[in-house]
């Protein structure tokens, strides 16, 4: 559905009621409030942020070239057979070194899909497994590597395919914890090993980085807006700054290609180099050791590449790069202080936990698999709507029945149904199901976006919809019992417990009044209502008084700077005189 903005003077609501929202492809989603006239710093990330690369071409060559890593160091040249398969990998999956399996969780262990190699376990062989179908990830432990970044995709692809190729092999024999082949022992843990160093390999001292580079139209996405909307960002009077773990010599390239227009931000001015946009540019930041304690700040040659000697103190030049470092030094040259900044990243753990824990900048997670969960979303509607049938079905068969009845009503037909469904809802997304659910379960990786990401989308482009001035404000996070149970719905209270609510008055007329309990014929436990005076005891309150200001954090964004003022403050004086009394 296409919405359209209102026009000064016209509802804000669209027809059907609801309030205006734009198109999901721009729309811009809120966990937390965020309000954009309070940023004055916007940092960014480079690799899946700025610089997008193609699914599935780019995954492809990362996954083809660590194969070929993997031959060489001695792995069978059969692997050179396979090819990736974009509809396999997903991510937020858990890799159990232990077994081999990888693992689809919910934020609190308990497994969700279980895959060995290509084989996709049941429950009852989890079992075996995963006592309760549960597993913790444990601090200081490494039987856990959760693979989290976009990067991670073919090496999530390459397990699967060299666990299976290896545990059918017709002379190999299986065991619990890895794979023998005559007199060799394959644990799951040396195969991880050994794919790990292939990749930091490929990245490092192969040719991935030069490939990419020489075919920058077949890997890398060349956003025209980009220029436009950093340039907006600092006409709104906030600096912008570039913090990358690649190093100078790839982000020049990959920068450089991206800001190549024959114009600048706008199609009617200069063109201007891509260092121009940007108030400071950090390369080898080595995130998330960058929110820690970092490397030392070093000034780069941008003719050599060469760095200075010493590590940098001096104020943030124009047109200059700088190595290393850490955030809370790029914090005190630039003046930036917590929720000042907003960082955009892809990588949930380097680039949003770490900024958020360590200096509680304000984040954007960039999630370009969202375009797809958003597509599944509107276009299987009607799996959506079957499986709230069924729930509707199941609610029916239970309706006359209490704790008198001993009879069991057969739901095994409706069980069938829901988990059919599910599954084929499931398949819609991929072979892992959604990024963000199972079913009616939340991922872990859903539960990372949710604690630390304050803001998220497809692409940061969707800022360029915004006003600098915006109020993102994040939605009700309703319960069970909130989301289930209508406004509608009469409900009077059946508990022991006393009634917490002291009525709230908006009127003048009754500010300065406090409250007492009075007897109440119909409740042992008394009622609330307004009394002139505060009770005391030798000069000393008995009571709370309600509070007369904005006291309760209700968004992120709230500042106690900005409180509202307090009651007394915007009384006639006789009125504040007559409170002041009173609570003497």
């Amino acid at each position: 559905m296409t919405s359209q903005k209102p026009t000064n003077g016209s509802s804000p609501f669209s027809e059907d009621g609801l309030a205006y929202k734009r198109e999901a492809p721009h729309r811009v989603f809120v966990n937390r409030s965020l309000r954009l006239d309070k940023i004055k710093y916007y940092g960014f990330d480079m690799d899946y942020t700025l610089a997008v690369y193609k699914s599935p071409e780019y995954e492809c060559l990362n996954f083809n070239q660590v194969v070929k890593r993997m031959v060489d160091i001695g792995y069978p040249e059969d692997l050179l057979k396979f090819e990736y398969d974009p509809s396999f990998p997903v991510r937020g999956l858990w890799f159990d070194r232990t077994f081999g399996n990888l693992l689809k969780v919910d934020p609190y262990g308990n497994i969700l899909v279980c895959v060995h190699g290509f084989h996709f376990m049941s429950a009852a062989e989890i079992s075996e497994l995963y006592p309760n179908k549960f597993i913790q990830a444990q601090p200081n432990d490494d039987r856990i590597y959760v693979l989290n970044t976009l990067f991670n995709l073919p090496e999530t692809y390459l397990l699967a395919c060299l666990i299976d190729y290896l545990t059918n092999s017709p002379e190999s024999v299986v065991e619990k914890t890895g794979v023998r082949i005559g007199d060799v022992f394959m644990s799951y843990i040396s195969i991880h090993n050994d794919v790990r160093a292939a990749i930091d390999w490929v990245h490092i001292k192969g040719s991935m980085k030069q490939e990419t580079v020489d075919n920058m139209d077949k890997y890398v996405v060349k956003e025209p807006k980009i220029p436009m909307l950093l340039h907006r960002m600092r006409e709104a009077g906030a600096k912008v700054f570039l913090v990358t773990n690649s190093d100078y010599w790839y982000t020049e390239k990959v920068m450089t290609y991206l800001f190549d227009y024959p114009h600048g931000p706008t199609d009617d001015s200069p063109w201007r180099p891509w260092k121009s946009y940007f108030d400071a540019i950090i390369v080898d930041a080595r995130k998330p050791l960058f929110f820690g304690e970092g490397t030392p700040l070093r000034k780069v040659d941008c003719e050599t590449g060469k760095l200075a000697l010493g590590s940098y103190i001096g104020r943030m030049q124009p047109n200059t790069v700088y190595c290393g470092g850490n955030s809370e030094l790029l914090s005190e040259i630039m003046g930036a202080k917590g929720k000042d900044v907003l960082y955009v990243g892809d990588h949930i753990f380097g680039d949003i936990l770490k900024s958020k824990k360590s200096h509680g900048w304000r984040t954007f997670l960039v999630v370009p698999e969202l375009a797809q969960e958003l597509h599944v979303w509107t276009d299987k509607q009607d799996l959506f709507s079957r499986l709230q049938n069924f729930d509707h079905l199941l609610a029916d068969v239970y309706r006359e029945l209490d704790s008198r009845h001993k009879e069991i009503p057969d739901i095994s037909s409706l069980q069938k149904a829901i988990k059919e469904v599910t599954h084929e809802m499931d398949m819609s997304y991929g072979m892992m199901g959604s990024l963000f659910r199972s079913g009616s379960r939340q991922t872990y990786f859903a539960n990372q976006v949710i604690r630390f990401a304050d803001l998220y989308a497809t692409s940061f482009i969707n800022l360029m919809y915004y006003p600098f001035s915006y109020f993102f404000r994040a939605p009700h996070v309703l319960m069970p019992h909130e989301s289930t149970v209508s406004h509608d719905t009469k409900f009077e209270p059946e508990s022991p417990m006393a009634t917490r609510a002291r009525p709230w008055e908006s009127n003048m007329a009754t500010r300065g009044r406090s409250w007492s309990v009075e007897p109440d014929i119909s409740s042992p436990r008394g009622r609330l209502t307004q009394a002139a005076t505060l009770p005391c005891v030798d000069g000393h309150k008995i009571r709370p008084m309600l509070p007369r200001q904005i006291t309760h954090t209700h968004d992120e964004d709230d500042d106690s700077e900005e409180s509202l003022p307090s009651e007394e403050d915007t009384m006639d004086p006789a009125s504040a005189e007559a409170t002041q009394v009173a609570e003497k």
